[in-house]
Protein backbone atom coordinates (compact mmCIF):
# COMPACT_ATOMS: atom_id res chain seq x y z
CA UNK A 1 0.00 0.00 0.00
CA UNK A 2 0.93 3.10 -1.03
CA UNK A 3 0.13 5.56 1.60
CA UNK A 4 0.42 9.95 1.24
CA UNK A 5 -0.14 11.73 3.78
CA UNK A 6 -2.88 14.61 2.82
CA UNK A 7 -4.47 17.27 5.74
CA UNK A 8 -6.58 19.47 3.15
CA UNK A 9 -8.04 16.99 0.99
CA UNK A 10 -11.32 18.10 -0.20
CA UNK A 11 -13.24 17.12 -3.29
CA UNK A 12 -12.41 14.14 -5.64
CA UNK A 13 -9.85 15.49 -7.75
CA UNK A 14 -6.10 16.20 -5.95
CA UNK A 15 -2.79 17.41 -6.34
CA UNK A 16 0.04 15.94 -4.15
CA UNK A 17 2.44 18.50 -2.77
CA UNK A 18 5.68 18.43 -4.95
CA UNK A 19 7.42 16.95 -1.99
CA UNK A 20 5.08 13.76 -2.06
CA UNK A 21 5.05 14.21 -6.33
CA UNK A 22 8.43 13.73 -6.17
CA UNK A 23 8.37 10.33 -3.88
CA UNK A 24 5.24 9.05 -6.11
CA UNK A 25 6.45 9.76 -9.40
CA UNK A 26 10.63 9.57 -9.22
CA UNK A 27 11.03 6.87 -6.17
CA UNK A 28 8.23 5.01 -6.22
CA UNK A 29 8.23 5.14 -10.71
CA UNK A 30 4.34 5.03 -10.39
CA UNK A 31 2.52 5.68 -13.11
CA UNK A 32 -0.65 6.94 -14.45
CA UNK A 33 -3.78 4.29 -13.87
CA UNK A 34 -1.62 3.36 -10.46
CA UNK A 35 -3.41 3.00 -7.34
CA UNK A 36 -2.35 5.04 -4.43
CA UNK A 37 -4.01 5.89 -0.85
CA UNK A 38 -4.23 9.27 1.13
CA UNK A 39 -4.88 9.87 4.88
CA UNK A 40 -5.63 12.71 6.31
CA UNK A 41 -4.47 12.47 9.93
CA UNK A 42 -8.15 12.21 11.34
CA UNK A 43 -8.51 9.07 10.12
CA UNK A 44 -10.07 9.60 6.50
CA UNK A 45 -8.34 6.77 4.01
CA UNK A 46 -9.02 7.87 0.35
CA UNK A 47 -8.22 5.44 -2.69
CA UNK A 48 -7.08 7.05 -5.19
CA UNK A 49 -5.99 6.68 -9.22
CA UNK A 50 -2.82 8.42 -10.60
CA UNK A 51 -4.41 10.73 -13.71
CA UNK A 52 -0.80 12.36 -14.48
CA UNK A 53 2.34 11.11 -13.20
CA UNK A 54 4.21 14.56 -12.77
CA UNK A 55 7.22 14.86 -10.47
CA UNK A 56 5.73 17.95 -9.35
CA UNK A 57 2.26 17.95 -9.46
CA UNK A 58 0.83 14.59 -9.45
CA UNK A 59 -2.70 14.15 -10.23
CA UNK A 60 -5.30 11.78 -8.66
CA UNK A 61 -8.98 11.14 -8.63
CA UNK A 62 -10.35 9.56 -5.42
CA UNK A 63 -12.90 6.60 -5.71
CA UNK A 64 -13.51 5.83 -2.59
CA UNK A 65 -13.51 7.19 0.92
CA UNK A 66 -13.60 5.03 4.58
CA UNK A 67 -13.77 6.96 7.87
CA UNK A 68 -12.21 6.17 11.33
CA UNK A 69 -8.93 4.30 9.22
CA UNK A 70 -6.56 2.60 11.91
CA UNK A 71 -8.83 4.34 14.90
CA UNK A 72 -7.10 3.35 18.14
CA UNK A 73 -9.73 1.39 20.64
CA UNK A 74 -7.97 2.89 23.25
CA UNK A 75 -6.55 6.61 24.70
CA UNK A 76 -3.43 6.85 25.44
CA UNK A 77 -0.84 9.84 26.58
CA UNK A 78 2.26 10.04 27.19
CA UNK A 79 3.48 13.37 29.29
CA UNK A 80 7.43 13.25 28.82
CA UNK A 81 10.42 15.23 29.67
CA UNK A 82 12.54 15.82 26.64
CA UNK A 83 16.07 14.11 26.70
CA UNK A 84 18.94 16.44 25.78
CA UNK A 85 19.78 14.59 22.85
CA UNK A 86 17.28 15.17 20.72
CA UNK A 87 17.93 11.82 18.51
CA UNK A 88 16.56 10.02 21.48
CA UNK A 89 13.59 11.82 21.73
CA UNK A 90 13.17 11.68 17.99
CA UNK A 91 13.31 7.88 18.33
CA UNK A 92 10.03 7.94 21.19
CA UNK A 93 8.17 9.73 18.83
CA UNK A 94 8.40 7.45 15.73
CA UNK A 95 8.22 4.11 17.67
CA UNK A 96 5.78 5.57 19.74
CA UNK A 97 3.48 6.51 16.58
CA UNK A 98 4.06 2.93 15.15
CA UNK A 99 2.89 1.22 18.27
CA UNK A 100 -0.32 3.52 18.72
CA UNK A 101 -1.03 6.72 20.87
CA UNK A 102 -2.98 9.54 21.27
CA UNK A 103 -1.41 11.94 21.97
CA UNK A 104 2.30 13.11 23.64
CA UNK A 105 3.28 16.11 25.63
CA UNK A 106 6.40 17.52 26.26
CA UNK A 107 7.11 18.82 29.54
CA UNK A 108 9.71 21.24 31.31
CA UNK A 109 10.59 20.25 34.81
CA UNK A 110 13.28 20.82 37.20
CA UNK A 111 16.00 18.80 36.09
CA UNK A 112 15.53 19.13 32.51
CA UNK A 113 18.41 19.18 29.92
CA UNK A 114 16.06 21.09 27.46
CA UNK A 115 14.01 23.67 27.54
CA UNK A 116 12.87 24.14 23.88
CA UNK A 117 11.86 21.89 20.83
CA UNK A 118 11.25 22.17 17.44
CA UNK A 119 7.91 20.67 17.14
CA UNK A 120 7.85 21.25 13.61
CA UNK A 121 10.31 18.24 12.76
CA UNK A 122 8.88 16.22 15.78
CA UNK A 123 5.47 16.28 13.67
CA UNK A 124 7.16 15.64 10.62
CA UNK A 125 9.23 12.20 12.15
CA UNK A 126 5.28 11.05 12.98
CA UNK A 127 3.55 11.38 9.99
CA UNK A 128 6.53 9.07 8.61
CA UNK A 129 6.31 6.92 11.89
CA UNK A 130 2.80 7.10 10.59
CA UNK A 131 2.76 6.30 6.47
CA UNK A 132 5.04 3.66 7.09
CA UNK A 133 2.91 1.89 10.14
CA UNK A 134 0.54 2.26 7.68
CA UNK A 135 -1.98 4.02 10.20
CA UNK A 136 -4.93 7.13 9.64
CA UNK A 137 -4.58 8.68 12.59
CA UNK A 138 -1.59 11.46 13.43
CA UNK A 139 -1.03 11.78 17.28
CA UNK A 140 -1.82 15.46 18.78
CA UNK A 141 2.22 16.87 19.62
CA UNK A 142 2.03 19.54 22.14
CA UNK A 143 4.80 22.05 22.66
CA UNK A 144 6.45 21.75 25.94
CA UNK A 145 5.08 23.12 28.82
CA UNK A 146 6.03 23.70 32.27
CA UNK A 147 5.60 20.83 34.59
CA UNK A 148 3.69 22.57 37.32
CA UNK A 149 0.98 23.89 34.50
CA UNK A 150 0.61 21.22 33.17
CA UNK A 151 -0.09 19.00 35.96
CA UNK A 152 -2.95 22.17 37.01
CA UNK A 153 -4.28 21.50 33.38
CA UNK A 154 -4.52 17.61 32.79
CA UNK A 155 -7.06 15.51 34.25
CA UNK A 156 -6.00 13.75 37.32
CA UNK A 157 -8.42 10.83 36.47
CA UNK A 158 -6.29 7.85 35.06
CA UNK A 159 -3.25 10.05 35.45
CA UNK A 160 -0.06 8.63 36.65
CA UNK A 161 3.40 9.87 37.55
CA UNK A 162 6.67 7.05 37.28
CA UNK A 163 9.27 7.98 39.62
CA UNK A 164 11.99 6.42 40.84
CA UNK A 165 10.90 6.95 44.62
CA UNK A 166 10.31 3.91 46.73
CA UNK A 167 6.45 4.62 46.94
CA UNK A 168 6.14 4.20 43.19
CA UNK A 169 5.34 0.48 43.83
CA UNK A 170 2.10 -0.31 41.79
CA UNK A 171 1.74 -0.93 38.31
CA UNK A 172 -0.23 0.90 35.91
CA UNK A 173 -2.40 -2.82 35.71
CA UNK A 174 -3.70 -2.40 39.35
CA UNK A 175 -5.92 0.04 38.41
CA UNK A 176 -6.73 0.38 34.61
CA UNK A 177 -9.78 1.19 33.40
CA UNK A 178 -10.56 -0.38 30.25
CA UNK A 179 -12.15 2.00 28.02
CA UNK A 180 -10.75 5.23 29.68
CA UNK A 181 -7.80 7.61 28.43
CA UNK A 182 -5.14 6.86 30.34
CA UNK A 183 -1.83 9.43 30.76
CA UNK A 184 1.42 8.54 32.11
CA UNK A 185 4.22 11.39 33.28
CA UNK A 186 7.76 10.60 32.55
CA UNK A 187 10.54 12.71 34.09
CA UNK A 188 14.06 13.67 32.70
CA UNK A 189 17.13 12.03 33.51
CA UNK A 190 17.60 13.11 36.68
CA UNK A 191 13.91 12.13 37.89
CA UNK A 192 11.15 14.34 38.79
CA UNK A 193 12.38 16.88 41.80
CA UNK A 194 10.34 15.86 45.64
CA UNK A 195 8.56 19.17 45.23
CA UNK A 196 7.36 17.92 41.59
CA UNK A 197 5.97 14.76 43.00
CA UNK A 198 4.41 16.81 45.84
CA UNK A 199 2.41 19.05 43.44
CA UNK A 200 1.41 15.86 41.25
CA UNK A 201 0.28 13.90 44.40
CA UNK A 202 -1.41 17.18 45.26
CA UNK A 203 -3.57 17.48 41.85
CA UNK A 204 -4.83 13.58 42.38
CA UNK A 205 -2.15 12.22 40.50
CA UNK A 206 -1.11 8.59 41.43
CA UNK A 207 2.34 6.56 41.57
CA UNK A 208 3.07 4.13 39.38
CA UNK A 209 6.48 1.81 38.45
CA UNK A 210 7.62 0.59 35.12
CA UNK A 211 9.40 -2.37 36.26
CA UNK A 212 13.01 -2.92 38.46
CA UNK A 213 14.93 -1.97 36.05
CA UNK A 214 15.68 2.22 35.72
CA UNK A 215 15.49 2.92 32.52
CA UNK A 216 16.61 5.90 30.34
CA UNK A 217 13.83 8.54 29.76
CA UNK A 218 12.95 7.48 25.81
CA UNK A 219 12.83 3.74 27.16
CA UNK A 220 10.42 4.59 30.18
CA UNK A 221 8.10 6.67 27.42
CA UNK A 222 8.24 3.95 24.96
CA UNK A 223 7.25 1.11 27.88
CA UNK A 224 4.60 3.41 29.19
CA UNK A 225 2.90 3.27 25.88
CA UNK A 226 3.27 -0.16 25.02
CA UNK A 227 2.21 -0.92 28.09
CA UNK A 228 -1.05 0.94 27.61
CA UNK A 229 -1.58 -0.72 24.50
CA UNK A 230 -1.07 -4.47 26.10
CA UNK A 231 -3.56 -3.67 29.02
CA UNK A 232 -6.23 -2.42 26.17
CA UNK A 233 -5.72 -6.19 25.02
CA UNK A 234 -5.84 -7.75 28.10
CA UNK A 235 -8.60 -5.84 29.76
CA UNK A 236 -10.75 -5.45 26.82
CA UNK A 237 -12.96 -8.43 26.00
CA UNK A 238 -13.18 -9.42 22.59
Amino acid sequence: MHLFYTPDIKGELFTLPEEESKHCTRVLRLQPGDTVYLVDGKGGLFTSIIQEAHPKRCQLQVIDKQLEYGKLPYVAQVAVAPTKNMDRIEWFVEKAVEIGISEIFFLACEHSERRNLRLDRLEKIAVSAMKQSQKGYLPLLHDMAPFRKFVKQCDPVNTYIAHLEDDATKSIKDSYKPGQPHCILIGPEGDFSQQEITLAYQAGIKPVTLGTSRLRTETAALVACHSLQILHEIFTPL
